[in-house]
């Protein structure tokens, strides 16, 4: 199963999104999330609900981050029929250091978390989860 999926490293140019995913059925997105709760967090948005602004500030030296790529895609249509959107509470954007032990943890946490939700094997998330 997992032999199927694609994983694309992307550098937070948000425009490029929407290039990136025009032939997939379900996309899942994973960024740095900075909404002011503890570092560490999973914040877990299921974009295929219906519209949402996902909860937490763009953090990307380009003009358009993930957050305004994704709103730019459901409002011109071309949002995936599944749309999962991952952010992991940031701990800080310190220069060339690596993560904290709490983002680490969250990082290994939603590895497994993506391996079951895309094997099936997870129980179906609550889509307005914040873990």
């Amino acid at each position: 199963m997992l032999e199927s999926v694609a994983v694309v490293e992307s550098d937070g140019e948000g425009t490029a999104l929407l290039g990136t995913w025009q032939d997939d059925d379900t996309v899942f997105i994973v960024d740095a999330a900075v909404s002011g709760d503890r570092p560490g967090k999973i914040h877990r948005i299921d974009m295929s609900r219906g519209p949402a602004a996902l909860p937490w500030s763009r953090h990307s030296t380009h003009a358009f981050g993930v957050a305004e790529g994704v709103a730019l895609a459901a409002a011109l249509g071309r949002l995936p029929r599944r749309l999962i959107v991952y952010g992991i509470e940031a701990e800080g954007f310190p220069h060339e250091e690596g993560l904290s032990a709490s983002v680490t943890a969250a990082v290994e946490e939603l590895a497994r978390t993506l391996v079951e939700e895309v094997t099936g094997s997870a129980s179906t998330p609550d889509p307005e989860a914040d873990r």
